[in-house]
């Protein structure tokens, strides 16, 4: 296995997520690597002031940049609601921070939201006696996430709002390419109870056999839920005409155009979407069945990023049983944790081609949950 640019996409790929509770599945990050770090700034004030999927998109957004940079070229990369995660080798990084860069102008100029982004070598994180672990889950059969564990993707973050790394945003007018990054479906209203936000840490200095341990219950509870907790029907998730994310969209569309024209163009498109939808009718070989099927297979309800995150459409009893697990293990000083309840559940996608099934989606509570859970977890930690 290499380390240069073909190390992430010659990692083998776990299928059984409950196998990534073990850490010979991680494979350490090459120490000339850099990771990248984003994190939108007072995602908690944007979130009560109800834009959390303005916040979503941004998250995504850096992502996207990435991937419309990478040339084809795979890397691991996570999406954490209010900002995102990425590895990249050596030779990346001046095309890297450009992208970044050019993500904090859109997000200043298109919202007025503030994002902090970064890139810190993987050398810096193994020198804080820390350590980056990455992994292939295989959710579905066309599309794969990344997974992090280690502790140097939470360090890398926390050095990035301690202002020890950290871009200034791109120059006036510079546009980043976020060709594919869309959020036309609906939000998912819970089947079963509440959509459950589930962030869940270990304590510094806590043995990694015990996190695994106590990680593993909880996805075992998860696993008695309908189809694991996945928040998205089998059959996709709701859409509607027009779409709630219509403007969020036209602002990630339309470059250096006018923001109305992109709006019309999108809402044209999304017309005939929902009447394919609607009719069931295949048009020039899509089938909007099948499209929306395999959105639910690929969708990322799930994920290791120095610890464990779930979206989950969760019954009383479940729920109940997982804050008695953790509860107890918080006491016990083993792990760190935040929930948050509320009613549906959202995603941001990143499509290349609807012709294709290698259409990736991240779910997050549609209330903001991973922010609100990571958000109660800190407060928590401050008392």
């Amino acid at each position: 296995m290499g380390t240069g640019k073909e190390f992430y996409a010659g990692l083998p790929r776990t299928a059984a997520f409950d196998n990534l509770c073990n850490p010979a599945c991680f494979t350490p990050v090459p120490e000339d690597w850099l990771v990248g770090v984003s994190d939108v700034v007072n995602s908690t004030i944007e979130v009560a002031n109800g834009r959390y999927k303005t916040v979503n998109m941004v998250g995504a957004a850096v992502i996207s940049a990435q991937i419309n940079a990478s040339d084809g070229v795979p890397f691991p990369f996570v999406f954490g609601g209010d900002g995102a995660t990425f590895a990249i080798w050596p030779g990346q990084a001046g095309v890297a921070e450009e992208a970044l860069r050019a993500v904090q102008r859109w997000a200043a100029d298109e919202f007025g939201i503030g994002l902090r982004a970064g890139l810190v070598p993987v050398r810096d994180i193994l020198a804080a006696g820390l350590s980056i672990g990455v992994a292939r889950y295989q959710a579905s059969e066309t599309a794969d996430y990344a997974m992090f564990n280690g502790g140097g993707v939470s360090w890398a973050e926390n050095a990035l709002k301690s202002s020890d790394y950290g871009f200034e945003p791109a120059p006036e007018g510079t546009v980043p390419d976020l060709t594919g990054l869309s959020c036309r479906w609906s939000p998912t209203t819970a089947r079963n109870g509440t959509i459950l936000s589930l962030v869940l840490q270990p304590v510094g200095g806590v043995d990694g056999a015990e996190f695994t341990a106590i990680a593993r219950q909880v996805i075992e509870l998860a696993q008695g839920l309908e189809r694991g907790g996945h928040p998205v029907p089998v059959e996709g998730p709701g859409s509607r005409w027009p779409p709630p994310g219509v403007s969020l969209e036209a602002h990630a569309s339309k470059g250096t155009g006018a923001f109305w024209a992109a709006r019309l163009r999108v809402l044209s498109e999304t017309m005939v979407a929902w009447l394919l939808m609607r009719t069931g009718i295949t048009l020039g070989g899509f089938s909007a069945g099948h499209y929306a099927r395999t959105v639910s297979r690929n969708s990322d309800f799930r994920k290791y990023d120095d610890g464990l995150k779930m979206t989950l459409d969760c019954d009383r009893e479940t729920l109940r049983q997982i804050r008695e697990l953790l509860a107890k293990a918080e006491a016990d000083r083993l792990v760190s944790y935040g929930v948050f309840e509320q009613d549906q559940a959202m995603m941001t996608c990143i499509v290349p081609s609807v012709m294709t099934d290698d259409h990736i989606h991240f779910i997050d509570g549609a209330s903001g949950g991973y922010t609100q859970a990571a958000t109660m977890m800190k407060k928590k930690k401050k008392s």
